[in-house]
């Protein structure tokens, strides 16, 4: 395969990963927790698949099967670094938004 479809297909696994993410705290804004939920695994399945890439990348390089380093493989893994730190940081905010929901049935 070579380097523009590597990066598309990060840039691609990537977007639906951050999109899902949005998506599950929207929902989880609206209380739907359990689907929130179901759409972070998707956002999780979704960064593996776009890392599983990167790796693959990573492991050729080391075989000493060097990767052309362009613009877009460049946006690729600036896309599948956000992306990824986006999902970290909506589970955060969905484990928060679960914690004051059940704080205020205490109340």
């Amino acid at each position: 395969m070579n380097t523009e479809m590597i990066a598309m297909e990060i840039i691609i696994h990537s977007g639906n990963s951050r999109s899902e993410a949005f998506q599950a705290l929207k929902l989880a804004k609206e209380g739907k927790f359990e689907e929130a939920l179901e759409r972070l695994e998707i956002s999780k399945e979704e960064a593996l698949k776009a890392h599983g890439v990167q790796t693959n990348m990573i492991q050729e390089e080391s075989r000493g099967n060097k990767a052309e380093i362009n613009l877009l493989l460049i946006h690729a893994q600036d896309h599948l670094m956000t992306s990824m730190l986006a999902k970290d940081l909506i589970e955060e905010m969905i484990q928060l938004h679960q914690k004051v929901a059940v704080e205020k049935e205490c109340v």
